[in-house]
């Protein structure tokens, strides 16, 4: 029975599922187009999806040493806590509670519907909303009622979701056009080649690897699982992204990519054999992914909420831990009714994109914590990363490079999203820390 901590149950695999089920989402079937569109040449396009992946290893390689350090539930919370950053670290939940984490759900749910009317017309409207909230709900049973089979369905669903993506790189290396790839950029000036922009571009599809972190406190030998899967898991997806971009630049003419907004979805069509079902094809694949991503954030997403509990800057009721299930049982159910609530209104997309400025900056501050960390009497990680001032530097780099693309698609609103999440979020830090902090302060065990 549980003592109303979370306990370590989960292994490996289910790492490497989360990890990688997180970040394989919904985003590559369009940006495959954007990324060409920004780079400008087939060769460019390749190499950006390439330093993409490498930029991201950095980063992980930075929250391998801090999670192996504190294997506490938390991720982000715990290392700003730790640095002695502990508002920044309140302000780090409190945005991603109310703006990030259950839009995210929500946001998925529908983009699922979205596929399925494309085969059953009826689920628009309402009954395309009731549909979504059917989903989450559904997928939330699971992770409810054990987080190891929670693990369990997340390496099914993410091993399921990888198979159509071989079978679009198996096919379409048998059948790329070689003259593809010899594409020229007119000379009108029309059509710019950047390598910056093409990663820029790419960014967005290799975020996600560092959602393990959250649920550090639930992995046995978290040492030797938690640097694995997260190396692991940027491997697959660099190769994974690099065999597709090479395919779907051999199946179609460069000039037809660039102006692709479904670029997976367009260069089926150029597959004998799957031609006609090209559509069908990847609306049923787009189900599969985006599921996997959705299972991934119900799981991962209210232990850090939990973690904050546990440690007095949160609703208390949000650290109870089901006495039969051992999961962090009020958190799941508050995160998904406040998901399921939000799949009723619209334009969700644009309040996620807003706050997740906010969301970029704490994690560059996160990187940064290493430095902190490194100083304290407790630190002692399993993993340590190599050459590691260069490495957070990177890792920093890398971050702000996405933050920088973040604010300059949308100032106004992101220094709006700031300000609204400084002004509701610290009068309740100094509250809870008020009532709580004293006590909890010289706890830093976050979970067993």
């Amino acid at each position: 029975m549980s003592k109303g901590t979370l306990t370590r149950k989960l292994g490996f695999w289910a790492a490497l599922a989360i990890a990688v089920g997180t970040t394989v989402g919904s985003g590559i079937f369009v940006s495959s187009g954007d990324v060409a569109k920004a780079a400008g040449t087939p060769a460019i396009s390749i190499l950006a999806w390439i330093i993409g992946g490498i930029i991201a290893i950095p980063q992980v390689m930075v929250l391998a040493e801090l999670s192996t350090a504190y294997p506490q539930n938390g991720s982000g919370y715990v290392y700003l806590n730790k640095a002695g950053w502990r508002p920044l670290g309140f302000l780090y939940g409190w945005a991603t509670f109310w703006a990030l984490d259950p839009p995210s759900i929500a946001i998925m749910a529908l983009a699922i519907v979205s596929y399925v009317s494309s085969f059953l017309p009826f689920f628009n409207g309402m009954s395309g909303k009731l549909l979504a909230i059917a989903i989450i709900l559904i997928i939330t049973s699971i992770h409810y009622r054990s987080v190891k089979e929670g693990g369990l369905f997340q390496v099914i669903i993410t091993g399921v979701k990888i198979i159509p993506f071989l079978i679009v790189i198996g096919l379409g290396l048998m059948y790329l056009n070689p003259g593809n790839f010899s594409y020229v950029p007119p000379s009108s000036g029309e059509v710019k080649t950047s390598l910056i922009g093409g990663v820029s571009a790419t960014t967005w599809a290799y975020t996600g690897m560092a959602a393990i972190c959250f649920m550090a406190g639930e992995f046995k030998n978290p040492g030797k699982v938690l640097p694995r899967a997260l190396i692991s898991s940027v491997l697959i997806v660099l190769t994974l992204y690099t065999l597709l971009a090479v395919c779907i630049i051999g199946l179609m003419p460069f000039e037809k990519l660039i102006n692709s907004s479904a670029a997976v979805s367009d260069a089926v069509k150029y597959i004998p054999g799957l031609s006609d079902i090209a559509s069908s094809f990847v609306g049923v694949t787009a189900i599969i992914v985006i599921l996997g991503s959705l299972s991934s954030c119900i799981m991962f997403q209210p232990r850090l909420e939990y973690a904050m509990a546990k440690d007095g800057l949160f609703f208390q009721r949000f650290a109870t831990v089901h006495p039969k299930y051992e999961t962090p049982s009020f958190s799941i159910i508050v995160q998904v009714t406040y998901a399921c609530i939000l799949v009723m209104f619209s334009n969700l997309t644009a309040l996620l994109g807003y706050f997740t400025l906010i969301q970029l900056l704490i994690n560059i501050m996160d990187f940064a914590a290493v430095y902190k960390c490194r100083k304290r009497d407790d630190y002692n990680p399993i993993y340590r990363m190599p050459m590691w001032r260069l490495t957070t530097i990177l890792a920093i780099l890398g971050a702000s490079w996405l933050a920088w693309g973040t604010f300059t698609w949308a100032p106004i609103e992101g220094m709006i999203a700031a300000f609204i999440v400084i002004a509701t979020g610290l009068p309740v830090y100094y509250y809870w820390e008020k009532k709580y902090g004293s006590k909890n302060k010289s706890n830093s065990n976050l979970v067993a």
